[in-house]
């Protein structure tokens, strides 16, 4: 059987990732990355150790021992209180259940711990409040102390699968097929003491909840295992708009239509969201889409992207975005606007005697008119990374000094734009020799 998946030749003009460095350390799938500082991140997977890595030469500053069994979710909380200095911390979740929070700068830990009562599968830092939160059966307010702050009665056995948050100090835990709205508050009475409350259910979800994104202070997008995409009210928490035909070809009639007695889970899930907040860009199964929030509809995909499910998305400042998925591919794509095709001309003759011509007319002006502010963009494929040999589970974009990817074959490989490497390189070796032909002199 032919795979449907566009492909591109050795030739990628487009493409500046010719340099790559391979970063060798984990024992088992590398699951996160996070991101430090401009040049700092962390890795995280299966293991359960933590890596700190300079993102320009590669270098392993830290490998962090901590805890029994397999990264759950991973965080960074740089934090500073007028007294002291900023501090760069990370805090990570463990299948042991337990939390720890690292120093980055000396890669020691700072606090640990260990009272829950099932893994914490999502943490989120809210820096306005100074304060984290996790989330499991139960969702945890906490200081950077890590005292614990107050928490929520047992939930469900399904437990929070993750959080997004939201303004006027609430946040929104994805529970099974529910969002549920939650707000913080300080006490009144001078003390440390913190309140959730649960203010909202919202129950418009047909499957569990798999991926959330805030889009900005009015706006964010929840997506399901069926495909279901919803937009939401930021501050009202009312449903603004929804989308789940993603897979329909009539949504799309430029696209060659697939013959499929019924689709299977996965290639109907939504993996991951991410926005620019004009829109939304979204892993659909083996497919990426853009959705507009101002045109509320999806103005460009590519339904078979990879040859398995897109794992995580990420846009890019120059129209572009990159794609990576199980079948250990980290794709480049361009959103590019397609040439319209000029309306047709109003015909003559007969209905034109009869008057009828001119709402023809009017009407094929509207059309026009619409067709021209109505923009149809499609994702050409500029780039194909190869390089790990499964799949690639995420990937973080540091500008000027490429891209690091993540893989269940243990890796992490930073891709590096090969010409500005090379010109580095040379002008590092220019300065080198420049020192030393003034020391020749000096002599």
């Amino acid at each position: 059987q032919k795979s449907s998946v566009q492909t591109i030749g050795e030739e990628q003009i487009q493409n500046p990732y010719t340099e790559l460095l391979v970063l060798k350390g984990h024992q088992d799938i590398v699951r996160f990355l996070v991101q430090i500082d401009d040049c700092r991140f962390a890795s995280a997977g299966d293991d359960g150790i933590i890596f700190l890595w300079n993102a320009q030469t590669g270098e392993k500053l830290y490998e962090l021992h901590g805890h029994t069994h397999k990264i759950t979710a991973i965080a960074p909380f740089s934090s500073s209180d007028g007294t002291e200095e900023k501090t760069d911390l990370i805090i990570t979740a463990s299948a042991d259940r337990t939390v720890i929070v690292w120093d980055c700068t000396s890669g020691r830990q700072v606090q640990k711990v260990s009272c829950f009562h099932s893994t914490v599968k999502c943490l989120t830092v809210l820096q306005r409040l100074n304060v984290w939160l996790s989330g499991g059966s139960d969702l945890c307010v906490w200081n950077r102390k890590l005292d614990l702050l107050c928490k929520t009665s047992h939930l469900t056995d399904a437990g929070i699968s993750a959080l997004v948050e939201l303004p006027k100090n609430c946040v929104a835990a994805a529970v099974g097929k529910e969002l549920i709205i939650f707000r913080l508050s300080a006490s009144n009475n001078g003390s440390e003491g913190w309140n959730v409350l649960e203010v909202k259910r919202l129950v418009d979800h047909q499957d569990n909840i798999s991926s959330l994104v805030s889009v900005n202070d009015l706006t964010f997008v929840t997506g399901s295992h069926i495909g279901e995409l919803i937009v939401w009210d930021a501050l009202d928490w009312t449903k603004q708009a929804s989308e789940c035909n993603f897979w329909d070809s009539s949504v799309h009639p430029d696209v060659q239509p697939e013959i499929k007695l019924s689709q299977s889970p996965n290639e109907t899930s939504v993996q991951h969201l991410t926005s620019d907040e004009e829109c939304v860009f979204v892993a659909v199964g083996k497919g990426i889409y853009v959705y507009n929030l101002q045109m509320k509809r999806v103005i460009a995909c590519q339904r078979t992207a990879h040859d398995s499910s897109v794992l995580h998305i990420e846009k890019l400042p120059n129209r572009q975005l990159i794609s990576c998925s199980e079948d250990g591919s980290v794709r480049i794509w361009e959103l590019r606007e397609k040439q319209q095709l000029p309306a047709e001309p109003v015909p003559t003759g007969f209905f034109n005697m009869w008057g009828f011509g001119r709402a023809n007319k009017q009407a094929n002006q509207a059309a026009k008119k619409m067709q021209e502010n109505t923009p149809v963009y499609f994702l050409e494929l500029v780039g194909d990374l190869i390089g790990h040999s499964s799949a690639v589970q995420m990937f973080l974009y540091f500008g000027e000094l490429g891209l690091a990817t993540c893989s269940a074959d243990h890796l992490i490989i930073l891709w590096k734009d090969g010409e500005r490497e090379s010109s580095l390189r040379s002008l590092a070796l220019f300065k080198k020799l420049a020192q030393n032909g003034d020391l020749q002199l000096k002599l």
